[in-house]
């Protein structure tokens, strides 16, 4: 009981801040999600080749890895932090706003790694704050902060739906030919593999003729109250120059006595002797930082990086592989239902990031990483082993899902609870790398 209200004194305490990284994630997963259905719209709106577009993909995927990287830099102050946010998340709605702009598809790709920098910076920021925030607490709102990721990219294919092209939206003579194929092409768009896709051939010349604008731009005023309330986070922080006339309000009688509560006498053994050298990109890695660490301190740091390179990695890649699988010979699928398969996965991804939020108040970080690892496991197994059967792959899509779900705020609280985590995203960092995939 004790502990609950401790860490519902907490929440309300720091309700504006925590709903604000959620409100900011919500603009990542909106941003992560919407390339994939709407990249054959947007290479007719650039009248490039399909080889040529889903290098936009690409050059999404890295910039948000450098973002992640970049993130680190903007944590070691609060200022800072929000000033990133603030100019990352509008930087979404711009992007969302401009796309339609583009009728190049190097244009296109250069406005897609802005919202590349733009998400990873947003990744990194939010997940490190909250930490900071909350601390040995932080595993419910990490959980509830990755909801917010699955729902923006659950939405955003939603919004964007009813704005498709039916046909192919470069009318010409040889449309009538490719149009057959385009509900195909469209799930088969895998960002990794472009020459799966080069004995497609649809026209770069012609009439265009898509709306896929007006999703676009509604996702765009969408976004829009999202750096509104990093604005006003910032305004009640008193860190806008414009408006930072006097001192920060005082603490109330309750948050008083929370800041001079002793803190709980924890063994951090495992930690480094000093916490310096958080000035720069790449001051976490110098050896003076690492002197006298026990080995137990750099196996928690590996094993953590590679469950988030495993568990992002599989999220990113499994959703444009389990359509291409599920097609092809000895399964051989209907399209059309095999195009139920993508939705289904991040459905349940979303479906256990929400199960996840009052799990974790009751379960530990370890125990839900453990759960979530053999879970992943066992199901890649026994779809290994029932490789034949349509109904089980749909059965261990769901199964994947749920399992992946919360692998990676779990971890992240794992850490950070062994480790009084405050490394410049790191791990975090790494599970990056292999993300790959777009959130559909």
């Amino acid at each position: 009981a004790g502990c609950s209200e401790r860490v519902a004194a907490l929440f309300r305490r720091n309700l504006q801040p925590t709903l604000t990284y959620w409100s900011v994630f919500f603009s990542f997963g909106l941003c992560i999600a919407f390339l994939g259905p709407t990249l054959l719209d947007l290479r007719c709106q650039t009248q490039s080749s399909l080889s040529q577009i889903t290098w936009v993909f690409f050059s999404q995927q890295f910039c948000l890895l450098l973002g992640s990287c970049l993130g680190g830099v903007f944590k070691r102050t609060l200022s800072q932090s929000l000033v990133a946010l603030f100019a990352s998340s509008l930087a979404i709605s711009v992007v969302f706003a401009i796309i339609p702009l583009c009728h190049n598809v190097v244009v296109l790709a250069v406005v897609m790694a802005m919202a590349g920098l733009a998400m990873g910076c947003i990744d990194t920021i939010s997940n490190m704050q909250l930490v900071k925030i909350y601390q040995k607490d932080s595993a419910i709102f990490l959980q509830a902060l990755h909801f917010f990721v699955g729902f923006g990219a659950l939405l955003s294919p939603l919004i964007a739906d009813p704005f498709l092209s039916d046909t192919n939206c470069i009318l010409s003579n040889s449309t009538l030919n490719a149009t057959s194929n385009l509900p195909h092409i469209r799930k088969s768009l895998v960002p990794h593999h472009p020459g799966n896709l080069s004995h497609y051939e649809l026209p770069m010349k012609g009439m265009v003729v898509t709306r896929v604008s007006y999703a676009f731009w509604i996702m765009a005023l969408i976004n829009l109250p999202v750096p509104i309330a990093v604005f006003f986070l910032l305004y009640k922080e008193r860190l806008v120059p414009c408006f930072n006339n006097g001192r920060r309000p005082l603490l109330s009688a309750d948050e008083l006595a929370m800041e001079t509560q002793p803190a709980e006498k924890d063994n951090h053994s495992s930690l480094p002797p000093k916490e310096c050298g958080h000035d720069d990109l790449f001051s976490c890695c110098q050896g003076k930082n690492f002197r006298g660490a026990p080995y137990s301190y750099f196996a928690v740091h590996v094993a953590g990086a590679l469950v988030l390179f495993m568990s992002d990695g599989i999220i990113g890649e499994y959703s444009g592989f389990v359509y291409s699988y599920a097609v092809e010979e000895p399964l051989s699928v209907v399209h059309k239902v095999a195009g139920y398969l993508p939705s289904l996965f991040w459905g349940f991804i979303t479906l256990g990031r929400l199960i996840s939020i009052p799990v974790s108040y009751r379960m530990k970080p370890a125990t839900m990483v453990s759960i979530n690892v053999v879970g992943v496991l066992v199901t890649f197994l026994l779809l290994l082993i029932f490789s034949y059967s349509v109904v089980f792959l749909f059965v261990g899509t769901a199964c994947l899902g749920l399992f992946l779900s919360s692998t990676f705020p779990s971890m992240l609280a794992y850490t950070e609870d062994i480790l009084q985590y405050k490394a410049p995203g790191s791990m975090h960092q790494a599970g990056r790398v292999d993300m790959g995939g777009n959130e559909e």
